[in-house]
């Protein structure tokens, strides 16, 4: 085991965590379904505690002109809390991926080998503003058996603190590992580096945030880590797209929540609909109060849009602003997001069944999608309860995360005295 920084109270941390996720492995599915059942009833049972903690953290943030985006991930309220205990309780529901066989056969000589799904062992995530995620991770955490370490950063420090609280308690409550969650808020910044280098005591690194965030970790990580990336979501409108379903598509992209990495940032119109369609897609927007950016031809259609600009393509507003682009074809509109995508999100509203396969093939992302909103890129919507994050990666997993991403596998072999010729 090595870490760069070994502070013994935080080497104490990672020690208890790994012996937690020692008992988790082994833990009964009925008894993960039990702490996660604590934990929705602790939520509901504290939700004027958990809000009157999070005003301090809105306060704060205010005070830090941290931006309307953070202010709104960073928001607990009964209604969102309500949807927190609900996804969780959604989790008991879903199979329990530990020791689920992938594949198995038996050899020649009688020996019989079984691939399985096996916990990680320790998660660790690094994030900023995000307390609801502090419960998404540790309830999927706890049901593909594992133990997590979290950074939630100093935005949500209130926040955090009652929830890490809550749900140790909960879990005690039924005979698992308080310390199967931890927190390593209290060691600041130089904790979460100290995280990134604690190789052998944490198995895998996920981080939620900002773009510099998450490429922070990836590049100084010595821990392996599953990147999410920031999304830079694309909406593509061909000639053939039905207004009604360019008009809602592009506003519910957009409008629904403009903070989510899975909210609308670029439309691209094909120029035969464009005269058609930005009409109503631009008034719809505007009326929510986007403020759009648009090219030089979207501007000849739609006056009052902004001047786009090169920097503005590759921009996750995280607000209600977008841009808008007219091209000349499939291919400018592929080609556009090959060079300014984020291969998260993007989708294409057609009619047109050789566009639509074609925008499936060719679109390198996590979620590809034809005729849908973008927002339904969400582990909640695909039906995992909840999400670790959304992985923009090709390795192990891609898309939304959820139980059977926190797992690994390994081989069993049974033999009956068999020995290699």
């Amino acid at each position: 085991m090595s870490i760069v920084t070994a502070r013994p109270e935080l080497i104490a941390l990672l020690e208890d965590s790994r012996g937690a996720a020692r008992m988790l492995a082994t833990a009964s599915t009925a008894h993960k379904n039990a702490g996660l059942a604590a934990i929705a009833d602790a939520i509901e049972a504290n939700i004027p505690a958990i809000v009157a903690e999070n005003a301090k953290d809105l306060e704060n943030g205010r005070a830090n002109n941290i931006g309307d985006g953070l202010l709104d991930r960073l928001l607990l309220d009964e209604k969102r809390l309500q949807s927190i205990a609900g996804a969780v309780r959604q989790i008991i529901s879903l199979t329990d991926p530990v020791g689920q066989v992938v594949r198995g056969n038996d050899m020649p000589n009688g020996i019989h080998l079984v691939q399985v799904r096996v916990p990680f062992g320790v998660v660790g995530a690094i994030y900023e503003a995000r307390p609801n995620v502090t419960v998404d991770i540790a309830a999927i955490a706890l049901k593909s058996g594992n133990a997590t370490v979290l950074r939630g950063g100093s935005a949500a420090e209130n926040s955090n603190r009652i929830l890490v609280a809550l749900i140790q308690d909960a879990l005690a409550s039924v005979g698992l590992p308080r310390l199967t969650v931890q927190t390593i808020d209290p060691f600041g910044r130089a904790g979460a580096t100290e995280l990134m280098t604690a190789r052998g005591y944490v198995d895998v690194l996920i981080p939620r945030g900002s773009q510099s965030l998450i490429d922070s970790v990836v590049l100084e990580s010595k821990v392996p880590v599953i990147e999410t990336g920031a999304g830079v979501v694309h909406l593509v409108i061909d000639d053939s797209a039905p207004l009604e379903w360019a008009v809602e598509i592009a506003h519910n992209s957009k409008v629904q929540r403009p903070s989510v990495c899975n909210a609308l940032e670029t439309i691209l119109v094909m120029r035969p609909a464009a005269a058609r369609v930005l009409p109503a897609v631009c008034e719809r927007l505007t009326q929510a109060g986007v403020i759009i950016h648009g090219d030089v031809s979207t501007r000849e259609i739609w006056p009052a849009a902004i001047p786009a600009t090169n920097e503005d393509w590759s921009t996750e507003h995280m607000s209600l602003e977008l841009s808008i682009k007219v091209v000349d074809s499939l291919d400018e509109a592929l080609d556009h997001i090959r060079t300014y995508g984020t291969h998260h999100t993007d989708s294409i509203i057609t009619n047109d069944v050789s566009h639509a396969e074609r925008f499936l093939a060719e679109v390198d992302s996590a979620v590809v999608m034809v005729n849908a909103s973008t927002r339904f890129t969400d582990g909640g919507e695909f039906g995992f309860g909840a999400e670790v994050g959304i992985s923009t990666q090709k390795l192990h997993a891609r898309g939304p995360m959820g139980l059977p991403e926190l797992t690994s596998t390994k081989w069993l072999v049974r033999g009956s005295g068999q020995i290699r010729q």
